[in-house]
């Protein structure tokens, strides 16, 4: 970190002679953002006299502290340094590097202890106009500490005139071509270097939106990680098939780019915004994106995301993908077959591209298919996430296991194999030789002999050459009679009921004995309740949901490892009032680390206790004709659509499980089940004196 003042030389000797740009690491299994114990730490950068300092003071009035803090590099190092910045400017380099590591270092500990953004104001260079080359002012630890480092590209011309213009502070006059040259090197040294690094980085211009442009990306920082990235793009596949969730039986999940069309939507766009600004380094942004160390990872698809922000505004950015949509052609052959299934009401079709949601919004609406056929996909911020290969996987599994339906997957290139290896069909669409992808040849031959891929090959147009061979790649016809009808085909409900109870195991009959023992009641009767809920929290819900591992400390002194629910810390226990409370308390002893709620009525149940949830358990102590834990469900379901239910229960009705309306939820229902202590052919109900709730709590006399 640089301070304002700062303009001694750092460890490289000019603008490209840093050795650091070539210790590039591998970073696709280390995402930055992705750290979930590294603290959101966002550089604020541009050559002197840009406004990062007026931005600063604004950004903070705009967003608070709440959840932000905000740094001008040289207040830290004053701060910091005996003397504050004259002492500091006497020093030897070396000293002055270590004051630098210290101020990055220190902020990077204040954020991650007080989990707030840090956005930090400073200088990557200085740049005498008398010198060959720049003075970068940045360490180590600044690249292991920035997570986002945003740029602000002013016109050099602006620039020199604010310099001219400051009374405050004294700069040292500098010509428009030299500015122009030394933000240059900045801007060419960040990138290279932040994508060596797993830093995001996104150019800002001065604009009357700038402000709210800057806040938008950093609230968009503060929050966006892998697994938020994960739940965004998982909502978006709710969204796209919870209204037909009751009738579909088959989705078609399908690429976009080089699947449903010969051409990629992402080159024509940078060749197209190459060719109106005259600049043949755009139309290699994304290839250049796409071979740093970041590959194919998260970090590198958010990156893109922020390449689009910086080359367009909103306006522009649609007018680009319209022209784009309208260079775009879809095989006939996916209209026809997609056409096809916009009249079958058990079939849909979901596009999930890595590409732009826009450009295929537009491409499926010129061919009349876009009421039917839904988009997944990225490319701006406001989208909320991006679509990676673990996306596309997650996709094909999420229908396949939550949603219970049987997927067909199509897709071209390395980026698919992940979703084709997880659906019930694969097909691998294969182009021209001259257009189709170069690398997945050798990675779908080792899916294929090695990880159990079954897939098949359309070419399109009908004359390219197969990619493997047709024996381990076997063709098919888009437009085949046969093909067409092993997907349209009706096939049934893939739901099964999951009831899982212990009715005749001897430690049901023991833990039963006080329920039943009309002796039993108040404390006692609810210590009974409270150790069957621990059972069957131990017994069957951790079967049902598995255990993850991890570290505590051994009693001899060494760590080891320990186990608990999986997701725990996402599960949401519902006691039901009242009967319900003392076996969810024993459930909650099993798994500590997870919320609890009492509920007497559905809407006790409120959208925020569902907000980031994998699992709710409903506990009740008896469940007769199971009107209750229906009405439970659909409320819940109401709010979060696919939310794994699992209801647990002393006693159930075996006719609720077996024809009542238990039964017709749990197969209408993905992902809900239901664990009992025993199934009861006793049809009784109890009442007054008998209620199972009066028993718990001594008022069998008020009834």
């Amino acid at each position: 970190m640089a301070t304002n003042y700062e303009n001694a030389s750092s460890s490289m000797p000019g603008p490209t002679a840093d050795p650091q740009l070539n210790q590039s690491t591998a970073l696709e299994s280390q995402s930055a953002s992705n750290n979930n114990n590294k603290a959101v730490v966002v550089g604020l950068y541009g050559i002197p006299g840009s406004g990062k300092t007026f931005l600063l003071d604004q950004l903070k009035q705009k967003l608070g502290q709440k959840h932000f803090e905000f740094y001008e590099g040289s207040k830290m190092i004053a701060d910091l340094v005996p003397g504050g910045l004259d002492a500091f400017q006497k020093q030897e380099e070396q000293e002055k590097v270590y004051w630098r590591q210290l101020a990055i270092d220190t902020i990077g500990k204040e954020c991650a202890d007080s989990r707030r953004v840090a956005v930090v104001a400073g200088h990557f260079m200085f740049w005498p106009e008398e010198e060959e080359a720049g003075q970068p002012v940045y360490t180590r630890n600044d690249l292991d500490t920035f997570t986002h480092i945003l740029y602000l590209d002013a016109p050099t011309e602006l620039v020199a005139q604010r310099c001219l213009d400051d009374t405050e502070r004294k700069r040292p006059s500098a010509s428009i071509n030299h500015l122009r040259k030394w933000q240059q090197a900045e801007k060419t040294q960040l990138r290279h270097l932040c994508r060596h690094h797993g830093i995001l980085f996104s150019l800002v211009f001065p604009h009357p939106t700038l402000l709210n442009k800057v806040s938008t990306l950093l609230r968009d920082f503060r929050h966006h990680t892998e697994e938020y990235n994960l739940s965004r793009a998982e909502s978006r596949m709710d969204e796209v098939l919870v209204a037909g969730q009751g009738q579909l039986e088959t989705v078609l999940i399908m690429d976009a780019d080089r699947t449903l069309a010969a051409k990629d939507s992402g080159a024509l766009f940078w060749k197209m915004v190459s060719n109106s600004r005259q600049s043949m380094d755009e139309e290699s942004r994304l290839k250049t994106l796409f071979s740093s160390p970041l590959g194919y990872s998260y970090t590198a698809f958010r990156q893109a995301a922020l390449l689009y922000e910086e080359t367009a505004d909103d306006q522009e950015f649609n007018a680009l993908c319209e022209d784009v949509a309208s260079a775009v052609t879809m095989h006939p052959e996916f209209v026809s077959l997609l056409r096809l299934v916009a009249k079958q009401e058990h079939v849909s079709a979901v596009v999930v591209t890595c590409g732009l949601r826009r450009v295929w919004d537009k491409v499926l609406e010129r061919e009349g298919l876009s009421k039917t056929v839904k988009v997944i996909g990225g490319g701006r911020i406001a989208d909320g996430f991006v679509v990676t290969a673990a996306v596309k996987a997650a996709t094909v599994v999420r229908f396949r296991d939550i949603y219970h339906m049987y997927v067909w997957a199509f897709g071209d290139s390395v980026l698919d194999l992940p979703m084709l290896s997880k659906a019930d069909q694969a097909v691998v669409v294969v182009g021209e030789e001259q257009t189709r992808s170069k690398t997945i040849d050798a990675a779908l031959l080792n899916a294929i002999d090695n990880d159990g891929l079954r897939a098949r090959q359309a070419l399109l147009p009908s004359n390219a050459s197969p990619r493997l061979d047709t024996t381990k790649l076997p063709l098919v016809q888009l437009t085949d009679p046969e093909f067409i009808d092993s997907i349209i085909r009706r096939r049934g409900s893939r739901h099964s009921l999951q009831v899982l109870h212990a009715t005749d195991r001897n430690a049901a009959k023991l833990l039963m004995t006080p329920m039943r023992d009309a002796t039993v009641a108040g404390p006692a009767l609810r210590e009974a309740h409270r150790r069957v809920g621990w059972y069957l929290a131990t017994e069957f819900l951790v079967e049902m949901i598995e255990v993850e591992e991890y570290p505590i400390p051994h009693v001899q002194g060494h760590q080891t490892s320990g186990y608990r629910l999986c997701h725990e810390k996402k599960t949401l226990i519902v006691a039901l009032m009242r009967g319900g409370e003392a076996m969810a308390l024993g459930v909650n002893e099993a798994f500590p680390c997870a919320m609890f709620v009492h509920a007497k009525r559905p809407e006790d149940i409120e959208p925020h206790h569902l907000l980031q949830q994998r699992t709710v358990v409903l506990v009740d102590s008896v469940v007769n004709s199971g009107k209750t834990v229906v009405n439970f469900v659909r409320h819940i379901r109401s709010l979060h659509a696919t939310i794994r239910i699992v209801v647990v229960a002393g006693v159930v009705q075996a006719q609720s499980v077996s024809e009542g309306s238990i039964a017709q939820t749990l197969v209408r229902n993905a992902n809900f089940s239901l664990i009992a202590l025993r199934l009861s052919d006793n049809k009784f109900t109890g009442r007054g004196t008998t209620d199972t709730g009066n028993r718990l709590f001594n008022t069998t006399h008020l009834s």
